[in-house]
């Protein structure tokens, strides 16, 4: 039984320091966004720009442009 409690014990705390570091991870993080936005640089913002085209209204293909 006393193995058992130390085993429980040890999985808890475990859990919890990935939790805290998964958190603590999170709340420190600064998206891409606010970093562009942060520059002010448009060349930066453009090269972060997509190049592919996002699916349109039906979501079954996108079209290809000549070129």
């Amino acid at each position: 039984m006393k193995f058992e409690t130390m085993m429980l014990h040890g999985l808890f705390a475990a859990c919890f320091a990935v939790s805290a570091l998964i958190l603590g991870a999170m709340l420190t993080a600064r998206p891409p966004v606010v970093q562009l936005a942060a520059n002010n640089n448009l060349s930066s913002i453009l090269l972060a720009a997509p190049t592919s085209c996002a699916l349109p209204a039906d979501g079954v293909v996108c079209p290809r442009l000549g070129g």
